[in-house]
């Protein structure tokens, strides 16, 4: 993925960074493959402008924020039948390796954060813990608010999704 950033220089807009983006798996799943993410920025507390260089040049390694911090990046989302097919091939068992790496059903995760999500290309259907579903689809976005919930592709295309996520407190 590519990421390009804006700045200022003696007053005027510039870009000041253009680079390629890594991706890299979410821990409970690498162990089977899956989801795979893109970090591509973030801000801990109120950004000031313009940029220092540090802000834009720093390694970013995805964390959920701190309140008042954001994050932005892309997720990709592989069919489930994909992730449990090749589990199946390793002898794994995925909803296991999410338990041990999460102490969690299948999928299920609750962050302290406010999340924006959009739906870019592919399905998706969202659970709740109290066993509602939507399936969501291109242009669809929805608002996560701290709840407890899964992502689940029972597509046959992986699922690309934007999400900007802000740290909140819980009361």
């Amino acid at each position: 993925m590519r990421r390009v950033v804006t700045g200022h220089r003696n007053g005027k807009s510039v870009i000041v960074d253009d680079t390629e983006f890594p991706s890299m798996e979410i821990p409970a799943h690498n162990l089977i493959g899956g989801l795979t993410l893109t970090h591509f920025w973030e801000t801990d507390g109120i950004p000031t402008i313009p940029l220092e260089e540090g802000d834009y040049k720093k390694q970013l390694a995805f964390k959920f924020p701190e309140p008042g911090g954001t994050r932005a990046g892309l997720a990709w989302f592989p069919p489930d039948e994909e992730i449990f097919n090749k589990a199946r091939e390793l002898n794994m068992d995925p909803e296991k390796v999410w338990r041990e790496a999460t102490g969690d059903d299948w999928g299920m995760q609750t962050t302290d954060s406010v999340d924006i999500d959009i739906i870019l290309s592919g399905e998706l259907w969202m659970e709740l813990d109290d066993g509602a579903e939507v399936h969501l689809k291109p242009g669809d976005c929805v608002v996560q608010n701290g709840t407890r919930h899964a992502w689940r592709n029972r597509g046959t295309e992986t699922c690309v999704m934007a999400s900007f996520i802000m740290g909140a407190k819980r009361r």
